[in-house]
């Protein structure tokens, strides 16, 4: 697809500076986009010396290619590239790409036949029900929803409108999901917690009651499981984005906005504040209650409450300031031992 400058500002209502009837073929990023090319530039933090650049446009935020210099970081001619200023890049990066390369929409399915769906199912307007989904008695589909082939939901579920659950999604009995919420390929809402005691010398299963309840505008990531509560159901807040192969366990109760990376793992009984950030791999040990705004880096290990707005690192978790002054003294040691060794030889100790 070809199209001018000017048409792709006028998608984006973006302000041309330069040649608005270049042609345009296609839509890469700063380090891949040549002669025929769009790309977008929204940070002045990814730009390098002698940066090349050889794009035919490039979108940005106003003043950004001439403020402090920037332009002179390319290596290019910047005279020779036409700039389309717009307040927001990436965002209109998104939708240039869509039209350019985007797949189309799907037609709208309906309900597949071989969709097995219980009497007492309620489904809302124009729902979408993939070959082999199941659902089971008592649930409730809002509007709109999209099921995959192969999704599974148990009985007495609630989900709400614009609910979509891609391939193999498992729901449990009893649980529900708000809103525009998206569950993604393979995951699984509602398990059993891993709850048991130990009595007369075997571990006892405690039967795990609760259901889950994942609030408006969750997002959930592929393989990831979040497992039933016990006796009151397993929470979700507002908004949460939650990577791919991330572990929930029972009784947890995430705040709204989260931002959960891959590979974390929450043990039991996990609270977390509002807009709380975990990088990849950051474990939290049972009972653990994280505060608002919190943000722990990838592979911290948290084994105590976290007060609201800090930063941490390391495991154990400690304030970042902290570890990255332990880190110092670490990569210090060899010196440090070297210099033991040669006071001991003064004392004659050696």
């Amino acid at each position: 697809m070809a199209v001018q400058v000017g048409e792709i500002a006028a998608w984006i209502q973006g302000r041309v500076i330069g040649d608005p009837h270049r042609v345009i073929k296609a839509a890469r990023t700063l380090s891949d986009a040549g002669p025929d090319d769009v790309t977008f530039l929204d940070n002045e933090r990814v730009l390098k010396p002698a940066m090349r650049l050889q794009a035919a446009a490039i979108l940005t935020r106003p003043g950004l290619l001439s403020a402090n210099g920037n332009a002179s970081k390319f290596s290019a001619d910047l005279t020779n590239i036409t700039i389309i200023e717009t307040a927001d890049p990436l965002a209109a990066f998104v939708q240039v790409y869509q039209r350019l390369h985007g797949l189309p929409p799907a037609p709208r399915q309906g309900i597949d036949p071989r969709a097995v769906i219980h009497p007492t199912v309620r489904l809302g307007r124009d729902v979408e029900i993939g070959p082999g989904a199941f659902i089971g008695e008592g649930t409730v589909l809002g509007a709109r929803c999209r099921i995959y082939p192969g999704v599974v939901i148990g009985r007495f579920c609630t989900l709400g409108d614009d609910v979509t659950l891609y391939p193999n999604v498992v729901i449990y009995d009893g649980c529900t999901l708000g809103h525009r919420v998206t569950v993604h390929a393979n995951s699984v809402i509602g398990a059993d917690g891993f709850g048991y005691r130990q009595q007369n010398g075997r571990h006892e299963k405690i039967p795990q009651l609760g259901g889950v309840v994942i609030e408006d505008d969750v997002e959930i990531g592929a393989c990831t499981t979040i497992d039933r509560g016990t006796f009151q159901p397993t929470r979700i807040g507002a908004g949460t984005k939650i990577d791919n192969l991330v572990q929930i366990a029972h009784n947890c109760r995430i705040g709204r906005h989260n931002l959960l990376v891959g590979q974390v793992g929450l043990a039991g009984s996990v609270t977390t504040g509002d807009y709380v950030v975990l990088a990849g791999q950051v474990a939290v040990r049972d009972h653990c209650t994280i505060g608002d705004g919190v943000v722990a880096g990838a592979r911290a290990g948290i084994i105590e409450d976290i007060p609201a707005g800090q930063r941490v690192l390391g495991e154990p978790a400690m304030p970042e300031r902290e570890y990255k002054r332990l880190v110092l003294l670490f990569m210090k040691l060899p010196e440090m031992r070297q210099q033991l060794e040669q006071i001991r030889k003064h004392l004659g100790l050696a």
